[in-house]
């Protein structure tokens, strides 16, 4: 019985620290593309109002007054996210910069980074469930299934636009490895979207898309003063907020419209 206890002890044990610690390092990977960027507007203020101004002829003030709402507007946003006060000010916030980044850089025609910026909503619409759930804690015990309505579907919604990331990964050739890669890379999103082993499901995706981010994004590998440099960095960030997304799922679980639910009703 004794040898029995103690694995059960250390599983305990692993999820409660898991759970401690795992929101906060989803938080921080989910807002990092944020973070990134509004440190970028600072040191490239420059150049970022000059291409805004020479892509829309909207004249130096205007592209300025982008600039500093992108500077302000995400800085602002990730305080507020990493210290836990008006996290849904904030996610609505950042989901304003990547609707205006979205028009200003002609995002809208380029379905790739389309996808992209979709999936990042994703990871702000779990953030913003996550943060509905904790404003409701001061009501335990009171009925809350009209008021966790929006949270589930907020999650559900998440968990689909995430997936979105993993569209742009597919490789369509016939090298044995990208079918295998597409194969396995398309029935765990499939079980991340329908909500089925959710929590495992998504943790794979994390480890394969931290490994592809690695070895693909590399920026650091890449001369600052080099475009790519910029270009690699981005998408580095950008990966690691899906990420973030992700680890939210694997913290929080699917939420109520999901198979995994379902499967306790059965």
């Amino acid at each position: 019985l004794r040898q029995n206890t103690v694995p059960v002890t250390q599983k305990g044990a692993f999820l409660r620290v898991t759970k401690q610690y795992l929101p906060h390092v989803a938080r921080l990977c989910l807002i990092s593309t944020f973070l990134e960027d509004g440190i970028r507007m600072w040191f490239q203020w420059s150049e970022q109002r000059d291409y805004i101004d020479g892509t829309w002829n909207c004249g130096y003030f205007l592209a300025s007054i982008f600039v500093f709402i992108n500077l302000f507007g995400q800085l602002s946003g990730c305080i507020l996210v990493l210290s836990r006060n008006f996290v849904q000010y904030a996610c609505f916030g950042l989901f304003g910069i990547i609707a205006l980044q979205t028009i200003a850089y002609s995002i809208l025609w380029d379905l790739k980074f389309l996808m992209r910026n979709l999936a990042l909503g994703g990871g702000l619409l779990l953030l913003l469930a996550e943060s509905r759930s904790e404003g409701k804690s001061m009501f335990a015990g009171v009925p809350t299934m009209r008021e966790s309505s929006p949270k589930q579907y907020m999650q559900l919604g998440g968990r689909v636009l995430l997936v979105l990331m993993f569209m742009t990964l597919l490789h369509f050739d016939m090298n044995f490895f990208s079918i295998l890669q597409n194969i396995v890379g398309t029935a765990l999103i499939i079980l991340v979207a329908i909500g089925f082993k959710t929590k495992l499901a998504a943790l794979t995706l994390v480890i394969w898309l931290f490994g592809i981010n690695i070895y693909f994004n590399a920026f650091w590998t890449i001369p600052a003063y080099k475009p790519m440099h910029d270009f690699l960095k981005y998408d580095f960030f950008q990966t690691m907020s899906v990420i973030g997304g992700l680890l939210l799922v694997v913290a929080l679980g699917p939420g109520g419209v999901s198979m995994d639910e379902k499967k306790k009703e059965w």
